[in-house]
């Protein structure tokens, strides 16, 4: 071997051996972040057990849990989290959690109340489905879709979140609201066209995607949260917020809401209209001058600043710092991670650093509930509608969902490297 073939060599091997340290560096983090979950499940399991009625959602401030009932949105986050646990650690215990959880929702399949049956069936019983042969599964799977699409209307295009309802302040009615969040449903409909054969579960699903990205996306790829429409045109009458600092501003979930359904869509159509949307409402997340310096994000992009008005009474002396909202970090992260893995491959590395950033500043003690603060959840530091005065500073199970999600998705993507 010639000189130059040795060094070759050797620079080979010492790039191999850095890439194993720091891959064995990460996996610890994840790793550090499932075993902290293990005992906070352990008694949220002992805390709710036998009682298969009331779904964990996040603590009141007295330090209680507070649960939501089956017909709520969140209602599968909970066996899901169990699903991930077992996902990760082989034990035969979260498996058995997850499947009583999992079988607790199965009248859910009928719910034709809202729009979040995709979080609550395909969140539960869609990742039953990787681990358990039961073509029962498929069945529910497929009514729950078939539930989901009674909310379409073809006039709008769009599948109607949320009942007639006033907005924000009362300052006008939402007769066909249609909110960012809605994204994440839509990939319950691309399964049941693949177990169906059934292409209008697709078709719904698309033309969703296509009214969501044309009405609730502004020129910077910013968001809207909630677009109201005229149920009997189809004309969009209001772009508005609730849970967000006012109408024009972006709420920084439902910014991860829109990263993470466009990216679902694009890879399930391959049509690069919706990768480019993923990739533009990504941009715009990791980019903003106002995402802290960790990468977790304030609740709304522009909260407090001059030119965006609340249609809410906004005190902000109330908090000695504005919230952080690290669900939303956990949402974009896991949604990053996947989305890596479909853009041409010089785009790779921006999309994947900005995930792992994101996560491994969850994973430290300011975010990660390493000292047991609360004895149940994983994440700290999550705010889910504060114009409400609701969930603000707390942890909320879809937090832990999507950032156990997240780090499972690095996990796979790490170990194919």
């Amino acid at each position: 071997m010639n000189i130059v073939k040795k060094q070759v060599f050797t620079i080979g091997c010492i790039c191999l051996l850095m890439t194993k340290i720091a891959y064995a560096q990460d996996i610890n983090f994840v790793e550090k972040s499932f075993h902290t979950a293990a005992p906070l499940y352990d008694n949220l399991l002992l805390k709710t057990k036998g009682n298969f009625k009331d779904y964990p959602h996040s603590l009141y401030e007295n330090g209680e849990i507070k649960y939501l009932q089956i017909d709520e949105w969140t209602g599968g986050f909970w066996p899901g989290i169990l699903w991930y646990m077992y996902d990760f650690t082989k034990n035969e215990k979260w498996k058995k959690a997850a499947l009583e959880w999992t079988h607790s929702l199965e009248s859910n399949q009928y719910n034709t109340n809202h729009h979040d049956i995709g979080f609550m069936m395909y969140c539960s019983y869609g990742n039953a489905i990787k681990f358990v042969n039961n073509p029962k599964y498929e069945q529910i799977l497929l009514q729950s879709a078939k539930s989901l699409v009674k909310r379409y209307s073809p006039t709008v295009g769009s599948i109607q979140s949320w009942n007639k309802r006033m907005s924000k302040g009362d300052i006008n009615t939402w007769e066909f609201p249609v909110i960012m969040d809605n994204m994440m449903n839509l990939e319950l409909l691309f399964y049941a066209t693949k177990v169906s054969g059934d292409s209008s579960f697709k078709q719904v699903a698309i033309k969703h995607a296509e009214q969501t990205m044309k009405n609730h996306l502004r020129k910077d790829y910013s968001s809207y949260h909630v677009v109201n429409y005229d149920p009997k045109t189809g004309k969009v009458l209001h772009q508005q917020t609730l849970q967000g600092f006012s109408d024009e501003s972006t709420w920084a979930r439902g910014q991860a809401w829109g990263i993470y359904g466009f990216t679902t869509v694009y890879r399930e159509t391959k049509d690069k209209r919706f990768l480019k949307t993923a990739m533009k409402m990504a941009d715009f997340f990791i980019s903003h001058p106002r995402l802290p310096s960790d990468k977790v994000p304030l609740w709304d992009f522009n909260v407090g600043q001059v030119g965006y008005r609340p249609d809410w009474q906004y005190d902000p002396a109330k908090d000695k710092e504005t919230p952080r909202d690290a669900s939303a970090a956990a949402i974009a992260s896991s949604a990053m991670l996947e989305l890596s893995t479909l853009v041409p491959a010089k785009q790779k590395s921006k999309y994947f650093d900005a995930a792992v950033s994101m996560l491994k500043t969850l994973s430290t003690s300011k975010y990660l509930n390493i000292d047991h603060e609360n004895p149940y959840f994983l994440l700290k530091h999550s705010t889910g509608n504060l114009p409400s005065g609701r969930e603000i500073d707390v942890p909320l199970i879809y937090a832990d969902y999507y950032f156990l999600e997240a780090l499972l998705r690095y996990k796979n993507i790490a170990e194919e490297k």
